[in-house]
């Protein structure tokens, strides 16, 4: 059947019916009164999402954008940073560090664990002289359905006393409490496609006070990234560029559903999302990548029993379901398949998901479950819930 396509991967992720009729009016001026209106009302549930203050500023780009808007706007040629590497995102973060000519120090672990906090700690208290300029991790990793621990690590950078946090929070925002201001973070990126609820095309970048002494002397270059521009602007509620104007008006209708849910139960849907994921791939026998104590909760990573192609499951997923799950990436690629949780998500997307993996399971000869485990192990959580 068409137009049932049910997207249970980690972004791009469902859009809400409200979002996408708000995205179908006509554009607007982006310099008119109109556009500032809706500017102000954004940037201020903006900062309610991220439990903030501080500055929260829109730019027209990728998640990726806004890590790269986050490294190049505070540091300098030559910077000594700390990378957190356990998965592609982590790796990532390096690689644009390592092309802007920073010095990047690589904290890492294998790839469906998470990232040792003891090894930051013993990174910033070896720093006598204080030549680390930044920590660079990611919160939930993407590749691996990890969630590595921002308060401990925001503690020992914390306690380092001049070394800024950059947080990649592309697919936490949303999903997981960040309180910014509490934990007093520097930097924290994310991306419109994931737990905001709209389409790929805007990244959001929040700037504590910190960030910005920093940026009075860094030196690394930046022109369409430069975020003093997108400060000077937003106080004034327009951008320094040219906006997707139609996504403004799909953002303005996701924060109001969030704001009408609000954050504790936000933050509880996905973690009961989450867990009843997990009991259902326990239920049915099949490997999960990365241990429950540190479950992302925004995606969930399978790494199925040899008999079970993944390629060949979400094909069938695919095909006979109309439901797209996301495959493994770099030496993962083939290996894993990992299911989306965050978002426009429920209970009801959870459970047909698990219904149908079953299904998909049986169509590949996997028998190492009762019919019906899966779904019934899910149902269990959701009704404890």
């Amino acid at each position: 059947m068409d137009d049932k396509l049910m997207l249970m991967i980690p972004g791009p992720t469902l859009v809400p019916e409200t979002a996408l009729l708000a995205m179908a009016q006509h554009p607007i001026g982006h310099r008119s009164g109109d556009f500032s209106k809706i500017m102000a009302e954004v940037i201020e549930n903006l900062k309610w999402l991220h439990q903030t203050k501080n500055d929260v500023l829109i730019l027209a780009s990728s998640g990726t954008g806004a890590m790269e808007a986050g490294i190049i706007n505070f540091l300098s040629p030559g910077d000594r940073i700390l990378c957190g590497c356990n998965g592609k995102f982590g790796d990532r973060w390096a690689e644009v560090a390592t092309a802007y000519g920073l010095q990047v120090e690589k904290i890492t672990a294998e790839w469906g664990q998470a990232l040792d906090t003891e090894k930051f700690r013993q990174h910033l208290e070896a720093d006598q002289d204080k030549q680390i300029k930044a920590v660079i991790f990611t919160h939930s990793e993407t590749s691996t359905g990890v969630l590595n621990d921002l308060e401990t690590i925001n503690g020992y950078v914390k306690a380092h006393g001049q070394a800024l946090i950059i947080v990649d929070a592309v697919t936490s925002l949303g999903a997981v409490s960040i309180p910014v201001d509490e934990l007093g973070l520097d930097i924290v990126a994310s991306g419109s496609q994931k737990g905001y609820m709209i389409p790929p095309g805007l990244a959001f970048v929040a700037v504590g006070a910190k960030a910005w002494s920093a940026y009075e002397i860094a030196k690394l270059p930046r022109y369409y990234l430069d975020l003093g521009k997108y400060r000077k602007d937003a106080a004034k509620n327009t951008t320094p560029f040219t906006p997707p104007v139609n996504l403004f008006f799909a953002l303005q209708a996701t924060l109001r559903i969030m704001q009408g849910e609000g954050l504790e139960n936000i933050f509880a849907r996905h973690d009961r999302l989450k867990t009843a994921t997990r009991t259902a791939i326990k239920a049915l026998g099949l490997p999960l990548l990365g241990p429950d104590t540190v479950a992302s909760p925004a995606v969930t990573a399978v790494a199925p029993p040899p008999e079970v192609e993944a390629e060949k499951l979400r094909a069938i997923m695919k095909k006979r379901f109309d439901i797209a799950l996301a495959g493994g990436q770099d030496h993962l690629k083939g290996k894993i398949f990992r299911i989306g949780h965050l978002g426009f998500v429920c209970e009801r997307d959870i459970l047909s998901t698990i219904a149908a993996l079953e299904v998909a399971l049986i169509d590949l000869g996997y028998e190492s479950f009762t019919p019906g485990a899966g779904l019934a192990a899910a149902s269990r959580v959701l009704v404890k819930s």
